[in-house]
């Protein structure tokens, strides 16, 4: 046993290490990438480098005990989709020129042209992170995976595990005294990704909704989204979420609402607390803010500096837990991993 239980502790290590590593390689291309094309260069005081290593081995060891406590598949933390990445890649870089004429330009309204058509709010109509299309392209919603990927190093994956403890922890309770499966609704659940790492790690014991305003977004969630998974899709507005009152036993979403504007961020909890079960489970994660991590506002803040991201800002200086509080909900628990900050909750 004691052997056994060394060889463990090496394998973690190990793990965490390569992750590490893996982290610091792939930031190094992000930053060449963005000298070179972007003239942006990357001035972490030592302070800041120290914390941001420590929250670094703290997901990745996080991330391996909770795949070997069985809370999700241990192929989930092997490695990323480096396929499906790499079929991405010759498409973001051939897009580059157009995001870095569009950052000089200070252009955010260069959308197809049904963008503007009134069909969605102002707020969202506007190319978020200076992306090609905003949220409103096939060729948006095919990148934005491997964009996301590269902008936190490898890392954002495992911070959207970080979600998936308390959902198993729920399900499995529940499927012990009912006779239904848990449903689980993933507000603006975009391509898919964390759905399927959900539909991973509850295989048979859950049915799976997903709502995004991005028609092409949830195009591309029906394409890679597993066929034998039990999920229904919907596009439409958060604001109102079109389901009936306590219709889920589960309301997820993950970096949302740092991208809305305060009002619209009250509106959209209210809607999932109306539509969670009497005794159902929020939990909801997006950036961390500047009461979390005051030795990395340096940090946090150079990111609206750098993409377009209007309602950042605001939401750094929010608190993510009060506003769930004030949407009816009891806060269960808040906890920080690397970049993000996740927050449980309960409908009473």
């Amino acid at each position: 046993m004691q052997a056994s239980g060394l060889r463990r502790e090496v394998v973690r290590r190990m793990y965490v290490r390569s992750r590490v590593a893996r982290t610091a390689a792939l930031r190094m291309a992000y930053l060449a990438y963005s000298r070179a094309l972007l003239r942006w260069h990357d001035f972490s005081a030592p302070e800041a480098a120290r914390a941001l290593r420590r929250r670094l081995e703290e997901l990745f060891d996080a991330d391996f005990r909770d795949a070997e406590a069985g809370f999700y598949p241990r192929e989930l933390i092997e490695g990323l989709p480096w396929r499906e990445y790499a079929q991405a890649l010759p498409r973001l870089l051939a897009d580059l020129p157009r995001t870095r004429a569009r950052i000089e330009r200070g252009d955010f309204r260069e959308l197809p042209e049904d963008a503007g058509s009134g069909r969605y709010p102002r707020y969202y109509a506007r190319n978020f992170h200076f992306q090609s299309e905003g949220y409103l392209g096939h060729t948006s919603a095919q990148l934005y995976d491997l964009q996301v990927e590269l902008l936190f190093g490898g890392t954002a994956d495992a911070m959207r595990r970080r979600l998936i403890p308390p959902v198993v922890r729920f399900a499995h309770a529940h499927d012990a005294c009912a006779a239904h499966p848990v449903r689980i609704l993933d507000v603006a659940c975009g391509t898919g990704h964390f759905l399927r790492m959900l539909g991973a790690a509850l295989p048979t014991e859950a049915r799976f909704f997903g709502l995004d305003l991005s028609p092409h977004y949830i195009a591309r969630a029906r394409e890679v989204l597993p066929r034998d998974m039990d999920f229904s899709l919907v596009c439409d507005n958060a604001e109102k979420l079109p389901f009936l009152d306590a219709s889920f036993d589960v309301v997820t979403s993950v970096f949302l609402f740092h991208e809305l504007p305060p009002e619209v961020r009250a509106r959209v909890l209210a809607q999932m607390s109306r539509v969670l079960k009497p005794g159902g489970l929020l939990v909801v994660a997006d950036s961390i803010q500047l009461r979390d991590a005051p030795e990395l506002e340096r940090e946090i803040l150079a990111f609206p500096n750098r993409f377009h991201e209007p309602f950042y800002e605001s939401y750094v200086e929010d608190d993510l837990a009060t506003r769930v509080r004030e949407a009816g909900l009891r806060v269960t628990g808040t906890q920080q991993a690397f970049l993000t900050k996740l927050v449980t909750a309960e409908n009473n």
